[in-house]
């Protein structure tokens, strides 16, 4: 199995990065999916069709090969926030072109307009999913001042990399599990009160839970192997089981008529 997953390495290494990965993605969505209520189900259904949120959570990611101006600089800062100076996000801390957290609001607005074109709404929902995944990856609540673990130079498993990466998927892929599995198993070690007191929270707690973890997780041996998985394995999944119960929690906000936009999460 070890061996595998060594040669599984160049592959995702040869692979920009992307909050998560796809298979993180898809399992903040499908855990999301599990705890959607039926008023929230159906509107996901009337925008998405058959495609469910484990598909949605990666469109955003999947469409930076599209050659268009949009997709290549508009949205590309979309995905993450930086937070230059202690441990809670100011919204003097989003750059002119809009971050992570702008980027919610707007599409909130969009999807909470039931004047809105479809495919905006169908957009909106998407890029929803997608950066709610995004901001419980510790890196993507960056300090700025190396590119969310991008310029953290490590080896995994014998193979170099760098950190965001190994956070994005590599301490993911490590468990060779589909992202369906990796969902049910968080799923099944999820409490009912878990559930309840995490879908109380918004955006401001999940950033500075995020920059918590963050100031933990750089090594002070850049050559990462089983130390660092055990060391880490237990916040990954926290990270990643908390993301999915938040997106199913904002969706339900959202698409409830009785909650009004100043008390959303």
């Amino acid at each position: 199995m070890r061996f595998s997953i060594l040669l599984a390495l160049p592959l995702l290494i040869a692979t920009p990065a992307k909050a998560w990965g796809p298979v993180g993605h898809r399992i903040t969505g499908a855990i999301a999916d599990q705890n959607l209520s039926g008023a929230a189900r159906a509107q996901v259904r009337l925008l998405l069709g058959t495609e469910d949120l484990a598909e949605a959570s990666t469109w955003p990611d999947d469409m930076k090969s599209d050659p268009a101006d949009f997709w290549r600089r508009t949205a590309s800062p979309w995905h993450y926030v930086t937070v230059r100076e202690g441990d809670h996000y100011r919204p003097s801390d989003a750059p002119r072109e809009g971050d992570a957290i702008t980027a919610i609001r707007r599409f909130t607005a969009t999807l909470r307009d039931p004047g809105a074109p479809l495919e905006e709404r169908r957009t909106a929902l998407r890029f929803i999913v997608h950066i709610l995944g995004d901001l419980h990856q510790p890196l993507h609540a960056g300090g700025g001042n190396d590119r969310g673990g991008n310029d953290v130079k490590v080896t995994f498993f014998g193979a170099e990399t760098n950190l965001h990466s190994v956070w994005d998927s590599g301490l993911i892929e490590q468990r060779t599990l589909s992202y369906s599995e990796y969902a049910n198993w968080l799923s099944r070690s999820t409490t009912p009160q878990q559930v309840i007191d995490w879908s109380a929270t918004g955006p401001a707690t999940w950033l500075r839970e995020s920059i918590a973890l963050r100031k933990t997780i750089y090594p002070a041996d850049p050559q990462l192997s089983w130390d660092y998985v055990y060391q880490h394995r237990a916040e990954l999944d926290d990270r990643l089981r908390r993301g999915g119960v938040r997106i199913a929690a904002y969706l339900n906000a959202i698409f409830d008529s009785a909650t009004p936009a100043s008390d959303m999460p």
